[in-house]
């Protein structure tokens, strides 16, 4: 992969960024409850509708299943969607986006707290992100944001922010590490944060990087050596490196991680790791294998779909992917519902600030 060269490459990376995050995000919803939807689960439920290998957005429904998909899946599977449904993964890519429009690279965690009460609902935010706002609506202030009251501290919240930051900072991990780290410590601690740092330097890294490989080793970089994080991924990529197969990867490194549960940044970096390495920057494959690996799926399956769009750029994210999600995004922001998908790359590009 050549570098980001010009300013059409990096527009189409970051079109492939956004579409990329909002396709997997899309992908993995109706399959999101990972305590329920295993990875075997999964895959059962693909071979009954005759969907592997999977090269679209999940089947509808034949039949009698022994789990449910998510309420929201009649917007989300193939053949039914018309634009983007809501989702949190998607909606902190926007909040991050109006972050640093309105103050610019020298935010304050302070100022993302004012954000989320300013254009934020408090019903459309989840565990750490919940605790943290109500922390905030009754006068705390970072970093007891995080810790008081907030047994969610190092679950995948923070990760799924992160984006934005290694959108707009092109092949400068650290300096997308650095940025992510001070949006994360308003909720976020330890693994929490750390997965933060780790999802934005991927994705600067994936702008630049010749292979995916060179793009994790270059995020493996920007955390601490001896955090459990950095130590599961190193994990994977080792596993990776013998050539052991993608399925017996999860499985072993599954048992590593038993009993942190299926919302942990560590075990669900994992599933990330794995989907990229495998997928080897193929987005089709990457996103697939990525939901596939169970557990937070619409999470694991945006972060992945951003990391391979920005990777391959927009151009080369199939048409399957594209269509029908009609350049068009639901949002629970205040002020954002129904924007383009193309307009929400155009505003992140004049933001970039690539590496010279």
């Amino acid at each position: 992969m050549t570098l980001v060269d010009n300013e059409t490459a990096l527009a189409d990376r970051t079109l492939g960024g956004w579409t990329g995050r909002i396709a997997g995000n899309m992908l993995g919803k109706p399959v999101e409850q990972g305590e329920l939807w295993t990875r075997e689960r999964i895959d059962r439920y693909l071979r009954q509708a005759a969907a592997l290998p999977l090269t679209d957005y999940l089947p509808e429904p034949t039949g009698d299943f022994e789990i449910a998909l998510r309420p929201e899946w009649p917007q989300c599977v193939r053949g039914r969607i018309h634009g983007s449904c809501r989702d949190d993964d998607v909606d902190y890519a926007i909040l991050g986006l109006d972050l640093l429009e309105t103050h610019g690279f020298g935010f304050s965690t302070e100022q993302v707290g004012d954000l989320w009460l300013l254009r934020l609902p408090f019903l459309q935010t989840f565990t750490a992100e919940r605790a943290a706002y109500r922390n905030l609506a009754n006068g705390l202030k970072p970093p007891l944001t995080a810790t008081y009251d907030n047994p969610y501290q190092e679950w995948i919240g923070a990760l799924i922010r992160a984006d934005i930051f290694g959108w707009t900072c092109p092949g400068l991990p650290r300096r997308a590490a650095q940025l992510a780290r001070r949006d994360a410590v308003l909720s976020h601690t330890g693994n929490g944060v750390y997965g933060a740092m780790w999802a934005a330097a991927l994705i600067a890294a994936a702008f630049t990087a010749p292979t995916v490989r060179h793009a994790v080793d270059e995020a493996l970089a920007v955390i601490p050596a001896s955090s459990r994080l950095a130590r599961t991924v190193r994990r994977v990529v080792s596993l990776h490196d013998t050539r052991m197969s993608w399925e017996d990867t999860l499985t072993t490194v599954a048992e590593e991680t038993s009993g942190m549960g299926w919302i942990h940044t560590v075990p669900n970096a994992a599933v990330l790791t794995a989907g990229l390495l495998y997928g080897d920057g193929d987005f089709t494959r990457t996103i697939a294998l990525t939901v596939r690996g169970g557990l937070d799926t619409d999470s694991n399956g945006a972060t992945a779909g951003s990391v391979a769009g920005v990777f391959g750029g927009a151009a080369a994210i199939a048409d399957q992917w594209k269509a029908p999600l009609e350049d068009t995004v639901r949002s629970a922001v205040f002020g954002y519902d129904g924007v383009r998908i193309s307009e929400l790359a155009e505003r992140t590009l004049r933001l970039a600030e690539p590496a010279a």
